[in-house]
């Protein structure tokens, strides 16, 4: 009895891995990496062309050949760049809505672990992800939950 109890209880705190928020259906991962040059957490909601070019210009200042920056059209559809900064060994950001007013959409952000083998020395990544979602005319803030 004790054994099954105890079972259970492990499952349920593994099941407790979901997003906060509700699913959103209309957000598609547009690129990702491993690597690039932001050092630190860092969120941006971009709206342009300019600005998304900007971003992987600096990325591919340290690479040959660079990224392909991604084919966004922004006269229906805006971007979230996601820099996670520092990481030691493979995590993924997990988005979920959590919010939406009239003229604010909060969206959770919750860094999850991907499990890898046990090493005794974890690699260092400084990964990006690139968000694509239809245009709102909303003020859109990520709020980054902490677990």
């Amino acid at each position: 009895m004790i054994s099954i109890i105890c079972l259970l209880s492990c499952k349920a705190q593994k099941e407790s891995n979901s997003p906060m928020g509700e699913k959103m259906e209309n957000l598609v991962l547009a690129d990702f990496d491993s690597f690039s040059n932001v050092e630190v957490y860092e969120t941006t909601v971009i709206k342009d062309a300019k600005s998304l070019s900007k971003f992987y210009a600096g990325i591919n200042k340290t690479r040959k050949p660079g990224l392909p920056v991604p084919i966004v059209d922004f006269s229906k559809e805006m971007a979230i760049l996601v820099c996670l900064g520092e990481q030691k060994g493979k995590t993924k950001p997990v988005l979920s809505k959590l919010n939406e007013t009239e003229d604010e959409l909060v969206i959770a952000l919750e860094v999850m672990v991907e499990i890898e083998e046990e090493t005794t020395i974890q690699p260092t990544y400084f990964p990006f992800y690139l968000y694509k979602l239809p245009l709102v005319d909303k003020v859109i803030t990520l709020q980054k939950i902490d677990r």
